[in-house]
């Protein structure tokens, strides 16, 4: 019996588009709904009862939250459950979990006012790395070299930014060497990994990053199975930096992972392997 799989997505991009074909290509009944579409009605979840999974590709994250939320009302399993999404999507509460959970990270500090984020700087030395507790593909992440771009930006935010940009996540600066991993993990399991190459300290392949193969080692799987269990499973993207004296460390996890690049980069069918993580959310086997 095929699973009835709800697939919700803002744009069909390359990766939506390699998970449709994934699916279908395993005989799913997919239904495609457009999330700027949707209507839910609280009181009569009937019409999402009729589906095994809900699969969620939204680009907005509330709206990710949101739907996966409603469609949890109904009673189904989704991909990702809406707490991973909580999880990954804000910096601080990802921090949070994985310290907690004794995941090695970057040095975090928290402070509410310009004047105490200064202080929190100033007790990490400068240079270091301040970022929205919201957002992806490295905007609005700053390194502050000194106090008088540190006072800078903190001025900008303070005038220009909403609530969001009055949190201040402040963080140690890691000297990586020229790069940074992306680690794809599907319930725990690191499946590939890619090295994020650039001359500038931001690696993200969206900033122009390069991307090459990372063999998945022993201390990455156990890494990225802790996060993974931290962050409440699902299939998310671990970005981790190497520090000299350290090892590998948790940077940040994303919950609507971009994968495109990274197939003939890996050799790994990254959307087949998903596909496979969806159906057996339904209740079937792949």
């Amino acid at each position: 019996m095929s699973a009835k799989v709800a697939f919700v997505c803002s744009v069909v991009r390359p990766e939506e588009k390699l998970l449709i074909t994934a699916l279908q290509e395993k005989h799913c009944e997919l239904t495609v709904l457009d999330d700027r579409k949707l209507v839910f009605d609280l009181l009569n979840m009937d019409e999402w009862r009729k589906h095994d999974v809900v699969v969620e590709r939204c680009v907005s994250q509330s709206r990710a939250k949101y739907v996966l939320k409603m469609a949890e009302l109904a009673g189904g399993p989704c991909v990702n459950p809406s707490v991973t999404v909580e999880r990954c999507g804000d910096k601080l509460v990802t921090s949070q979990l994985l310290a907690g959970a004794g995941v090695p990270i970057p040095g975090v500090k928290l402070a509410f006012t310009p004047e105490s984020a200064l202080e929190a700087m100033e007790q990490f030395g400068f240079p270091c790395v301040i970022k929205p507790v919201v957002g992806s593909w490295g905007r609005m992440v700053a390194r502050i070299n000194d106090k008088d771009a540190a006072e800078a930006v903190l001025e900008a935010r303070d005038v220009l930014g909403g609530y969001e940009q009055h949190i201040y996540y402040i963080q140690e600066l890691i000297k990586k060497p020229g790069r940074d991993i992306r680690a794809f993990v599907i319930e725990g399991e690191t499946i590939a990994a890619i090295y994020r190459h650039s001359e500038h300290w931001i690696t993200n392949t969206a900033r122009g990053g390069t991307a090459s193969n990372c063999p998945v080692t022993p201390a990455m799987r156990e890494i990225c199975a802790q996060t993974s269990h931290a962050m409440g499973g699902g299939v998310i993207a671990v970005d981790l930096l190497e520090d000299p004296d350290r090892g590998l460390l948790v940077n940040e996890v994303n919950h609507t992972m971009e994968f495109r690049n990274s197939i003939a980069t890996t050799g790994v069918n990254i959307p087949e392997l998903v596909a496979n993580h969806i159906i057996r959310q339904a209740g079937g086997s792949a």
